[in-house]
């Protein structure tokens, strides 16, 4: 059952080493000063790469224009619903897709106009010395580029690689896009400016700007993009209502060619400007549309009557014939006037009634004023029919809001009613009016029927030419004044600000932004690889990892050696590595002092797994006892994997094995070094029972022998982690020292090492720090090679730091350490 220190073992496990991180992150310079090297070239690249982009603005104001000329007879008037109606449906208009395909078709915006850059085809609509003329109603190379050479001042050359037999090509007039067969290969073909080029999959003539220059040499391009999408890019426009003053509209696009933005932008307002213009414009173009049909069928009759005069007056006196009637002929054709008025009245309300129920297009209605009605109600409400009944055409293009067509048919149909009931109220006047001047004309025709028969005939002939003449004079007068009425008309949009390039108005690509990203990946990338370096990695860093692990004390730190062979004490007894093993051999005469341990003294050196520095620990403790003239002796106890004796240049025919099998005696096995009081019994020859030998009677005598001869015993044993031959000789030894390499020993053998603690198998057992390398560079290999700076021991965790004096750091980082060291 585990105890609550290991659950406090556990959790030092898994808590985030903020330390430990924070050096190894130190110990990555390099990774991020190259990280962000690669990454402030990559943004630079980016960005002289990408294209300008440019964002322009225009601005414009609706605000509703009265006409000067109208009257209370022509009543000829544009109602475009209230303001907030008027701004919300111009902006709504501006984004339409019949708007935007209107503008595009007016400019040919599908057509591009390019030119090599260093790093891109750059747009150079308006810097060209060409202009494209193409037929609409043929086809033309889709999507592919033209080449276009000037080679002299009248000539050119057009070439385009297809790379297959079978190109697309797209008819603007229909709207359509198809293929054509062409011949694989470049094509390349010279020909004249204004020359009518009649291809396959080109139908255009290319024509001269007039201020092209001196352009021969000269090399461009041009492209046909597909309408709809080029229609569709143009519907980003954006519009946006000011809030401070909502009759105002600013729109903006965005491009990568000023004057392309200058051209569309200014063509939009104009565009929509003419066309409301049209609709302001179409109740007086509806009733001059009526008065030329009228006019043309008067002027027919006009003739007729002119000839039957001309015909009766032949070899007649005229003015004898006619003088007699005069006065009754006037008052006559006063009341046909005013008979005809009446009719043409009870016409045009019967055609509207007509039209209200049976049609549901009211835009082409005449104005009533041409049938002499005056009724200012009738008048008003026309108007407004015809204008809601525009505005609802053109709606269905632009906005697709159910409830705005719901609202608009809802007005409708109530001028609708209150139309058919004016309507219905007038006719019975009308009905009175009519009877009432067709009893005058009665009279009249009675007081005529009594003069002479040639003055009836004559009175007959002039009182219908001057019926139809005097109507035909209302209907010019009615003409004109519906002319001048459309003349004065002023569009209700005006331009505030018209789009144009001053200098200004770049708005990409953001450099900024993009070097300020480079700073950050370069800071994130190699952060978040250390990061999973960090977590992935499972080895022993430094002494805060073993700290977590385990309450085993460290009793001292050993750095990397700097000879060739494992006797680093011995050849270079003033190092600092030897001042750390100096440092653990005092450590551990105060702990067998501090456990009363008289006599020889035995200590047994293991470790987790094969290559932690077990042997190398063993040669130097043994080296360092022996210096100090005590006799020592270095037992080679690693049965399976012999080694100590090559450091030596010993062989390995007689050992351990040979005496605990009584083939050979103590002396016999025991070798003499030439180290001054330093003996080593090697392992001997690999037997097949290595733990067997261990565990028998002839080791106890073994280490009793040695007991009595020497006063320092170091076992070199197997690593515990793999075998248990050192668990089975822990009862002879007074010390362990358990060695963990950095960057090598894995995390997850502490808790080996810790069971074994707790279940009593190891005792007086102290942690040995090899391989350290005080600059903490970790996650590079390690190896016996490199140079140590400090020594440090500890001695039942606590420790003492053996800096030197001499020492002098070079870089910044090694100055930081030096300081937090040397105050420690």
């Amino acid at each position: 059952m585990l105890e609550s220190k290991d659950f406090s073992i556990f959790e030092n496990q898994i808590k985030f080493d903020f330390k430990g991180f924070l050096i190894k992150t130190i110990g990555y310079w390099k990774w991020f000063v190259i990280s962000w090297i690669v990454a402030f070239i990559i943004a630079y690249n980016v960005n002289i790469r990408k294209e300008k982009i440019y964002k322009l603005e225009t601005t414009i104001a609706l605000k509703e224009e009265n006409n000067p000329f109208f009257t209370s007879n022509t009543s000829l008037v544009f109602n475009w619903g209230g303001t907030s109606d008027q701004i919300q449906n111009l902006a709504a208009s501006l984004k339409s897709r019949s708007h935007n395909e209107m503008v595009v078709n007016k400019l040919d915006f599908y057509i591009d106009y390019l030119a090599k850059d260093e790093y891109y085809l750059k747009d150079v609509y308006g810097q060209v010395p060409f202009e494209v003329k193409i037929d609409k109603s043929k086809p033309q190379l889709l999507s592919s580029l033209i080449g276009i050479k000037f080679i002299s001042a009248t000539e050119f050359e057009l070439s385009s690689n297809f790379e297959n037999p079978d190109v697309a090509v797209f008819n603007y007039e229909a709207n359509k896009k198809s293929f054509t067969q062409v011949n694989v290969g470049e094509f390349k073909k010279i020909f004249k400016f204004n020359e009518e080029i009649n291809l396959p999959f080109l139908n255009l003539k290319i024509i001269k700007t007039p201020t092209a220059g001196d352009f021969v040499g000269r090399s461009y391009f041009f492209k046909f993009n597909n309408f709809d999408e080029t229609v569709q890019k143009y519907r980003q426009i954006i519009t946006n209502v000011n809030k401070n003053a909502p009759s105002i509209i600013e729109l903006s696009l965005e491009g990568t060619n000023k004057n392309r933005l200058v051209a569309y932008l200014n063509e939009t307002v104009n565009s929509t400007i003419n066309l409301q213009l049209e609709r302001k414009n179409q109740f007086a173009t509806n009733t001059i549309a009526f008065i030329d049909s009228t006019l043309l069928a008067m002027e027919k009759m006009l003739k007729e009557n002119e000839d039957e005069v001309k015909q009766f007056s032949k070899n007649k006196d005229y003015y004898s014939i006619n003088s007699g009637g005069h006065q009754i002929s006037t008052r006559l054709l006063d009341f046909e006037i005013q008979k005809d008025e009446v009719l043409r009245q009870m016409a045009y309300y019967s055609s509207l009634n007509n039209y209200l129920v049976k049609s549901v297009d009211f835009s082409k209605l005449p104005a009533p004023t041409v049938a002499g009605i005056k009724e200012p109600n009738i008048v008003q409400n026309v108007s407004k029919l015809i204008v809601l009944s525009t505005q609802r055409s053109e709606m269905e293009y632009t906005i697709k809001n159910p409830k705005m067509f719901k609202d608009l048919d809802n007005e409708i149909e109530a001028l609708k009613k209150v139309l058919l009931e004016n309507i219905a109220s007038v006719k019975t006047t009308l009905d009175y009016d009519l009877k009432l001047v067709t009893d005058k004309i009665k009279e009249a025709e009675l007081a005529i029927s009594k003069l002479p028969e040639e003055e009836q005939e004559l009175l007959k002939i002039t009182r219908k030419y001057d019926l139809n003449n005097s109507i035909f004079t209302s209907f010019l007068e009615k003409r004109n004044e519906a002319n001048i009425v459309k003349a004065a008309n002023l569009a209700d949009i005006k331009f505030i600000d018209p789009a144009k390039d001053i200098g200004a108005g770049q708005i990409g690509p953001n450099t900024k932004v993009n070097y300020v990203l480079a700073f950050f990946l370069g800071l994130f990338i190699p952060l978040i690889a250390i990061l999973t370096i960090f977590f992935l990695e499972n080895t022993i860093l430094n002494i805060d990892d073993i700290s977590k692990l385990t309450t085993i004390p460290v009793i001292g730190i050993v750095g990397i050696k700097q000879t060739t062979s494992n006797l680093a004490v011995f050849e270079k007894q003033k190092s600092s590595l030897s001042e750390s093993f100096r440092a653990i051999r005092s450590s551990l005469q105060f702990m067998y002092k501090k456990n009363k341990v008289e006599g020889a003294k035995t200590l047994m050196l293991t470790s987790s797994i094969s290559g932690e520095g077990k042997t190398f620990c063993s040669i130097n403790m043994a080296t360092v006892f022996a210096l100090s003239e005590k006799k020592t002796i270095i037992v080679g106890l690693d049965l399976r994997k012999p080694k100590i004796f090559d450091d030596f240049n010993m062989t390995n025919n007689l050992g351990a094995v040979n005496y605990l099998i009584g083939q050979n005696t103590f002396d016999e096995v025991v070798q003499h070094t030439h180290i001054p009081y330093l003996d080593v019994i090697s392992s001997g020859p690999v037997p097949p029972n290595p733990s067997e030998l261990l565990i028998g009677e002839a080791m106890e005598e073994f280490m009793k022998e040695l007991k009595s001869r020497y006063d320092y015993i170091i076992l070199d044993t197997p690593p515990v982690g793999l075998v248990a031959d050192a668990v089975e000789l822990a009862p002879y030894v007074d010390a362990t020292l358990y060695i963990i390499r950095q960057n090598y020993t894995k995390k997850e053998m502490i808790n080996l090492m810790n069971n074994r603690l707790q279940r009593g198998e190891l005792k007086n057992i102290s942690i040995v720090f090899n391989g350290f390398e005080n600059r903490a560079r970790y996650g590079t290999g390690y190896g016996y090679g490199y140079g140590y700076g400090y020594g440090y021991s500890y001695v039942y965790g606590n420790y003492s730091n053996g800096y030197n004096e001499d020492y002098k750091p070079k870089t910044v980082l090694e100055k930081i350490k030096y300081y937090f060291k040397k105050k420690r």
